[in-house]
């Protein structure tokens, strides 16, 4: 019964195989190798046309599978399908991405060997999908039991794990790879999956902080934003709003119609359950990425010093709470750098933008190795404990030869990368192509082998070392016409695929990837476990400089080399049809590049390598007879007699070909091509003879008829260039006489000996005093004139001082002057007497810290018949307990209020109002002390604000008494009720804090400002 279903089976493949023929030979081959002008770009790119416009996607070049991007849907990939191409042999059916991996896990089973799958291309081009439909294949047909399917699922969930981290929107792909990535998928003897183990391959960091316009940062950021819970949200101090982050926004699209990120985050969330996160891990996890976030909304401002200060450490406080570390010790790390020489540490402060870059060298560092450590948390769940042989497919989706307008260190290092596994590409195909001819019982003895690659260093050794190479050049060893093309700064390498000119910009400071050994202490530090694992602290007791990015690259590189040599390849190409991902378009100029810097023409010329052409000997004869007398123009004997004359009489030597039963093999592509181009030859060789004649003829003529012309203009130029050199030699002297004349008598009245003198002296002082003239009241530089200028200068300098201050007049508004006004109240106040009264000189006070619409509308309604002047939010501290609650303080023309939600928790009527106190300190805590005879009143209010400058400025000036301020020093009291005084105790310390002492005090520790 069996025997009778397979062979049915087998029928259904050969017919359905036969009829696809027969629709392929309409939208040309399905084998590269097939085609006849297969040295040709253009048929190679018309029936890869062909194959699209009637939704063949796949076609082979031998094994090697060539894919386009449909951008559709093509109801290639179910179950039925999968069934199909089980079991069947390679050639059998059309080429498909389940045939690639079928082969390769039907060679793996019976041979008990080892393999890979290499799967590359541009952005965009299906890579990722291609790699993912191969996973699919290995879940749905291979073998399977219950045991195993949790090693299944976490095969396949790891996917949009490492997608969330690694993957981003690009201007090229919606979910852009950017990491190599090289999985391994374990076998057991029965071909069951049963674990497997993931390497990553140089993760773009430079993502973390900078996108281009219409790109974004990587998936998980916006998907924690768009999916994550309020209160975990609330535990890391994030908004969902990705605009609110530098980070996240600076490609203006962080939020993409086409990507749905609140799903997305669910599905990863489901895969961190299945892959063995802990509740520990995800929320240390969310707190590196939470910090990268504040991080990059930390801000530097440039102080009296020159030198990097952040005026607001808020994001520092989040920082330093989600890392685990201390605010002031991150503070100190991010503005200033610890040099070591020989026994002395020195602490030297760092400018801003080495700040910035401080900052995002630690943003960088950080997601980095959490990246990595996530790669190791999954192959830990991966790992099959079982340690009996195991057999391995590894799927390499790794990015393709990368060219742009601008090509930088992550360019170079792609494609450094791209020429090394060409290399390996092409000698395992002559090697596969050895096998097979011997199979056939025919010898081969040579094969083409490529060059050794070349290894790069740094630019400025780069002409030393590798300056006479012929695939090498720079500015200075181009020739006239290349130098134009190429600038100081870059250095053009002829790989592969073409020429890459290479910007050398920022190829140090990538290399290297510095961060700075202080910042190293403080995360090497960190309460955060993920950091702990990824930052150790024998890094801080070895002296020497780490690995650079290129050699680390380098050696994975070599490394996975080693990996693919000890496996069987199977290659998969991706090309993307057109760069708007819009389905049934063919952009030829695109696929031509693709196909170049993809290397499928030379993967073509190689398969044909070697004995690259096999033919029936009825059809060589009849395309070639015409090339010799005896089979021209009818061959009457047996066809194979016929083709050997025939080639004799062309020249073929021994070593060129082979001579089968029915067909004719022929070893070397250049046998081929110089047959066919002899026949092509032969029908214009004698038209091209005489055009060529021809053509030399005139070529002469014209060529003495020029060079006679030549000569006489040259001997009438030379003559007018004479004259014109001693008219100009006469009037220079002329000139040379009149300035030193007036020279000499500059401080004379003015005369026409030194008239030309004076008017050069005074256009070039007023030519240079345009790009010195002050640009403020109070800038009081001015150049220097020279001693005949001096009136003029001082009457030039009045009339510019004069235009400033009446533009700084003009430019004076009644919001601005009012606003000062409360300036010089809050100086009357606090000036000299509280610490960081001097900063907030810089930061102008707001009509309201509250916009209207945030209040409720029935404190509106209650105090509707009152003028509200400012609001601002606030923290009140109980009288008894302190325990903090957050309030608003509205102000209005006759009172205050002290407001929870919709409820007016105390109004505090001005009249009744017997002062207010605060302490010399920096924090931000005042009382409001009201009359004890008053019963209306509970007594004092002790609130916290941000903004205590501004508020209590603004409640000084709507009570109209600058006496009503009292700044303490130590304590101060407060009345609680009739008889009972409460004390709050102020001090100073390494970070800020507000608690209740164990003698029932109210504690308030601030950080000490440097004076």
């Amino acid at each position: 019964m069996a025997s009778k279903e397979e062979e049915a089976r087998r029928r259904h493949i050969r017919l359905h195989m036969e009829g696809a023929l027969t629709a392929r030979d309409k939208v040309g081959v399905q084998d590269f190798v097939l085609l006849d002008a297969h040295t040709s770009e253009s048929a190679f790119v018309e029936n890869l046309r062909k194959r699209f416009s009637e939704n063949l996607i796949y076609t082979y070049i031998g094994t090697l599978l060539v894919s386009v991007n449909p951008y559709q849907e093509l109801g290639l990939y179910s179950v039925s399908q999968m069934e199909l191409y089980q079991g069947v042999n390679f050639f059998e059916l059309p080429p498909h991405v389940y045939a690639i991996a079928d082969n390769a896990y039907r060679v793996m089973c019976s041979e008990l060997n080892n393999h890979f799958i290499l799967i590359s291309g541009e952005s965009g081009a299906g890579k990722t999908e291609a790699s993912k439909k191969i996973l699919q294949y290995f879940a749905v047909m291979c073998p399977m039991t219950e045991s195993l399917q949790v090693a299944r699922d976490r095969l396949l969930l790891s996917n949009p794990v490492l997608e969330a981290f690694g993957n981003a929107k690009t201007l090229r792909n919606d979910n852009s790879s950017r990491f190599g990535k090289y999985m391994d998928i374990q076998f057991d003897f029965q071909g069951v999956p049963v674990g497997g183990h993931i390497i990553s391959y140089l993760i773009e960091k430079s993502r973390v902080v900078y996108q281009n316009q219409g790109e974004r940062n990587f998936h998980i950021f916006y998907q924690l934003l768009a999916g994550g819970e309020a209160e975990r949200l609330a535990y890391l101090g994030l908004e969902r709003d990705p605009q609110l982050y530098k980070y996240l926004s600076q490609g203006r699209c962080a939020k993409e119609s086409s990507i749905n990120d609140k799903n997305d985050w669910q599905t990863v969330s489901n895969a961190f359950s299945v892959i063995e996160f802990t509740e520990a891990d995800l929320e240390n996890l969310f707190g590196i990425l939470a910090s990268v976030l504040h991080l990059g909304n930390v801000c530097f401002e440039e102080d009296a010093q020159g030198c990097a200060a952040i005026p607001d450490t808020h994001e520092i406080k989040w920082i330093a709470k989600l890392l685990g570390i201390y605010p002031s010790v991150l503070l100190e790390a991010l503005t200033h750098r610890k040099i070591e020489a020989k026994t002395e540490e020195v602490i030297c402060p760092l400018s801003p933008e080495l700040s910035v870059y401080a900052r995002d060298a630690m943003a960088k560092a950080v997601y980095g190795r959490t990246f990595t450590w996530l790669v190791s948390k999954i192959n830990s769940s991966l790992v099959n404990k079982d340690f009996t042989r195991k057999t391995v497919i590894g799927l390499l989706d790794i990015y393709g030869f990368e060219v742009f307008d601008k090509n930088g260190f992550e360019q170079f290092c792609i494609n450094y990368c791209n020429e090394k596994l060409q290399q390996l590409l092409i000698e395992r195909t002559l090697k596969a192509e050895q096998a097979e001819y011997e199979a056939e019982g025919i010898e081969d003895e040579e094969c083409i082998r490529p060059g050794h690659a070349t290894d790069l260093s740094f630019l400025e050794k780069l002409e030393e070392k590798v300056g006479k190479h012929a695939h090498f050049q720079t500015r200075k060893l181009a020739g006239p016409k290349g130098r134009k093309r190429i600038g100081w700064m870059e250095f053009r390498l002829l790989h592969y695929a073409g020429e890459v000119t290479y910007c050398t910009k920022g190829f140090l400071e990538k290399n290297n990837d510095l961060l700075y050994r202080h910042l190293k202490e403080v995360l090497c530090r960190s309460k955060n476990s993920i950091l702990r694992e990824c930052f150790l602290v024998a890094e801080l007791e070895n002296r020497r400089r780490p690995p650079t990015v290129g050699t680390q690259f380098k050696n994975s590189l070599s490394s996975l080399l080693e990996i693919l040599i000890s496996k069987e390849p199977s290659y998969i190409r991706c090309i993307k049809p057109n760069e708007r991902k819009e389905p049934s378009k063919f952009d030829d100029l695109l696929i031509r590049h693709q196909i170049k810097y993809l290397g499928l023409m030379e993967h073509l010329r190689v398969r044909r390598a070697g004995f690259a052409y096999r033919r029936k000997y009825e059809h060589f004869l009849q395309r070639y007879k015409s090339l010799c007398p005896d089979t021209w123009p009818h061959w009457r004997g047996p066809p194979a007699e016929g083709v050997e004359r025939l080639i004799k009489y062309i020249g073929y030597k021994p070593e060129e070909y082979k001579l089968g039963r029915t067909k004719i093999f022929i070893r070397f592509p250049r046998t081929l091509f110089a047959t066919e181009d002899a026949f092509e030859f032969s029908k214009h060789q004698l038209v091209a003879r005489i055009q060529a004649t021809y053509k030399g003829c005139l070529g002469r003529r014209d060529y003495v008829k020029k060079r006679q012309a030549a000569i006489k203009l040259e001997a009438h130029w030379r003559g007018a260039l004479a004259r014109m050199e001693t008219h100009r030699r006469k009037w220079a002297v002329q000139i040379v006489r009149k300035f030193i004349k007036g020279f000499i008598h500059r401080k004379e009245p003015l005369c026409p000996a030194d008239e030309d003198f004076v008017l050069l002296v005074r256009k070039n002082y007023i030519l240079n005093l345009r790009y010195h003239v002050p640009k403020t009241v109070l800038d009081k530089s001015w150049l220097r004139p020279p001693g005949i200028l001096d009136n003029v200068s001082t009457l030039l300098r009045k009339m510019c001082t004069r235009n400033l201050v009446r533009k700084y007049c003009h430019g004076i508004t009644a919001e601005w002057k009012a606003m000062m006004q409360q300036k010089v109240v809050a100086s009357e106040i606090f000036r000299g007497k509280k610490a960081g009264y001097a900063e907030s000189l810089t930061r102008p006070f707001a009509n309201s810290r509250i916009e209207e619409g945030d209040i409720n509308p029935k404190v509106l309604q209650v105090i509707s018949n009152e003028n509200l002047q400012y609001a601002v939010p606030v923290t009140k501290y109980d009288r008894k307990g302190f325990r903090a609650r957050q309030r608003q303080l509205l102000l209005t023309q006759k009172a205050a209020y002290v407001v929870e939600l919709a409820k007016v928790k105390q109004k505090i009527n001005y009249a009744a109002l017997r002062g207010v106190s605060t302490s010399n300190l920096s924090d931000g805590i005042f009382v409001i002390h009201v009359s004890p005879e008053d019963s209306r009143h509970k007594g004092d209010v002790i609130l916290q604000c941000e903004h205590v400058f501004e508020a209590v400025t603004k409640l000084v000036m709507l009570v109209k008494r600058e006496d009503l301020v009292n700044v303490v020093q130590g304590s101060l009291q407060f009345y609680i009720s009739p008889g009972k005084e409460g004390t709050i105790v102020f001090d100073t310390g390494p970070e800020e804090q507000i608690y209740k002492d164990k003698n029932g005090q109210l504690t308030v520790v601030s950080v000490r400002r440097k004076s």
